[in-house]
């Protein structure tokens, strides 16, 4: 039976973006409202923080003591060592008051990003590709909060949320990065929240977290079945991640925003981040570092 915990107290605004760093045995999150970095053994208690002063949204790969990341400005690199910026690729869009969201690579070493209304305002948002060239190409656009994506064991399917549509849509990709909509393959009901984050596991079933609904939830992505849900004790949950050498656990970041003073009295963990362990399921090595390596130089 799964075994949760809370691996920090961190308290964040906006909680995102859990990101194993299996050459560091640590997990790394942002607070995107404060733009904190963190940073938290796996074996240990007590996390190392990072004021960036900028609003980082995902945490995308690694490569030596950098991170690759996306952040309001587009693609950046952070040196952890000397905390030196590097903007690798800038998003140009057309409204000023726009951020990256949740993003991901491909087996073609593409990013795959989102960006949305930092005041949320509906259909201002795209999904973009990157290209190891640099190249941007705004593949949809008219989202609102562009948010969790994988792609399928097979990468012959990109799994993509937009959050209002409460849908985890499935696309058809090909190897130049083009894709089609197959079917909406999982529809979120009213009653458990909207999606959010998401992460695949080693069966090809997704991990869905539920904001406002208290729980991370996993599917099947070719039947849209329900097959288990996981209660975290805070509200509005954003994201998870797959961590440990063998990819065993699953840590969960969640908010405080939004949320009103009778809620933080019901949910007072929310803003921490949870550790599930004993899941009986294994997650896959995200496509994040070899392919990364072009956008480090």
């Amino acid at each position: 039976m799964a075994e949760l915990s809370t691996f920090s107290t961190s308290q964040n605004i906006l909680g995102e973006s859990p990101f194993w760093h299996e050459a560091r045995q640590s997990i790394f999150w942002v607070d995107i409202h404060k733009g904190i970095l963190h940073e938290q053994k796996l074996c240990c208690e007590g996390s190392v923080t990072w004021n960036l002063g900028k609003k980082i949204a995902v945490i995308l790969s690694w490569e030596g003591s950098q991170l690759l990341m996306g952040c309001e400005d587009g693609i950046v690199s952070l040196n952890l060592l000397t905390q030196e910026w590097k903007l690798i690729i800038p998003i140009k869009v057309r409204e000023s008051n726009l951020r990256c969201n949740d993003g991901a690579f491909d087996v073609q070493g593409n990013i795959w990003i989102g960006n949305m209304d930092m005041r949320v305002r509906e259909g201002l948002g795209s999904l973009y590709r990157i290209a190891k060239d640099g190249g941007t190409f705004e593949i949809l656009e008219g989202l609102t909060i562009p948010n969790g994506l994988s792609f399928s064991l097979d990468h012959k399917r990109m799994y993509f949320i937009d959050t209002p549509t409460r849908t985890v849509k499935s696309y058809l990709i090909d190897p130049a990065g083009n894709i089609s909509f197959e079917k909406s393959a999982v529809v979120i009901p009213e009653n458990m929240g909207v999606p959010d984050g998401m992460s695949i596991d080693e069966q090809g079933m997704l991990w869905v977290a539920l904001y406002g609904g208290g729980a991370v939830s996993r599917w099947n992505p070719f039947t849209g079945e329900l097959l288990e849900t996981i209660a975290i004790p805070a509200l509005h949950i954003t994201n998870c991640c797959f961590a440990g050498d063998k990819l065993n656990e699953l840590i969960v970041t969640s908010a405080r925003e939004n949320m009103t003073e009778i809620q933080l009295a019901m949910y007072p963990e929310s803003g921490n981040v949870f550790r599930i362990q004993d899941l009986g399921v294994k997650g896959v090595k995200m496509l994040s570092h070899k392919p990364s390596t072009t956008f480090f130089q």
